[in-house]
């Protein structure tokens, strides 16, 4: 039933009519599940959804999950991206995903640089270190300041991009700790919002491309293999595996799942990341 749900219809067996004999034809009537005027409650796909994920995703740790959106046609929109919420109360941001970058940052408030519209439709928002009550900031001393400089004893980061063909593109902040709320799946299908400490960048300083509204997102969650990262951060607290995987629509609708964990499907081939270059 949960095959038949990724396109779309689930039908239901209502009646059976087998009667005298044993070479009698079969005949089974057949309902739609849900409606046929497109009045499916999305929370009910999404629950089908959720039990059909917890069949392929080992369930010796929690394994996080996040919606995708975008897709790679251009110049629809050209990226992917997700939404994470930082902080308490969290907040929510959109990021675009990177696996070649590390630092996982968003725009903070005084932020020379930073749009303040994005043609993407959705609402840009920034990180208010004073609104949460579980951030702090970095000192110099942090062993985890070692991929940052020191400023008034506080850790701060000046980060690069390059798109083949085109300018750098760069931000710039300092970091700060506070809690990432994350969506998982345990126990195979049971669905949970659970939190993790992360460092993260908080940036006042956006350059190039990153400034422009044309496609304009909070930030970049980075996926890279430094110990920076949010997959390794939060692998080094047990809370996921040091490893992800992702689906993304390639089609104009695009769209698609990223998890933060192994998946088990036999049809899966992994190719191993080659650390040296």
């Amino acid at each position: 039933m949960t095959d038949i749900l990724s396109i779309g219809f689930i039908f239901i067996i209502t009646a059976a009519i087998i009667t005298t004999a044993a070479a009698s034809p079969l005949a089974l009537t057949l309902e739609r599940a849900f409606p046929s005027n497109n009045g499916i409650d999305l929370d009910q796909l999404r629950a089908r959804d959720t039990t059909r994920h917890g069949r392929i995703l080992k369930s010796s740790k929690d394994v996080v999950y996040f919606d995708v959106y975008g897709n790679s046609q251009l110049p629809l929109v050209g990226l992917y991206y997700t939404n994470i919420s930082l902080g308490t109360p969290p907040v929510e941001f959109h990021v675009q995903i990177d696996t070649g970058s590390d630092v996982t940052w968003v725009s903070c408030s005084s932020c020379n640089g930073c749009p303040q519209t994005s043609r993407l439709e959705i609402e840009l928002k920034f990180f208010e270190p004073k609104h949460s009550s579980t951030s702090s900031s970095i000192p110099c001393s942090d062993q985890r300041c070692n991929t940052g400089t020191c400023q008034n004893n506080q850790c701060y980061y000046n980060l690069k991009y390059g798109i083949d063909g085109g300018p750098l593109l760069a931000t710039s902040g300092y970091y700060m700790s506070d809690r990432l709320h994350l969506h998982t799946i345990s126990e195979g299908a049971v669905t949970k919002i659970s939190s993790a400490p992360i460092v993260f960048g908080c940036s006042n300083y956006r350059s190039g491309y990153l400034s422009e509204s044309e496609k304009a997102l909070d930030g970049i969650i980075g996926f890279g293999h430094q110990d920076i990262s949010v997959i390794s951060q939060l692998s080094a607290q047990g809370v996921t595996p040091r490893e992800f995987s992702h689906c993304l629509r390639g089609d104009i609708a695009g769209g698609g799942t990223l998890v933060m964990g192994e998946i088990v499907e036999v049809d899966i081939v992994y190719t191993s990341l080659d650390l040296s270059k």
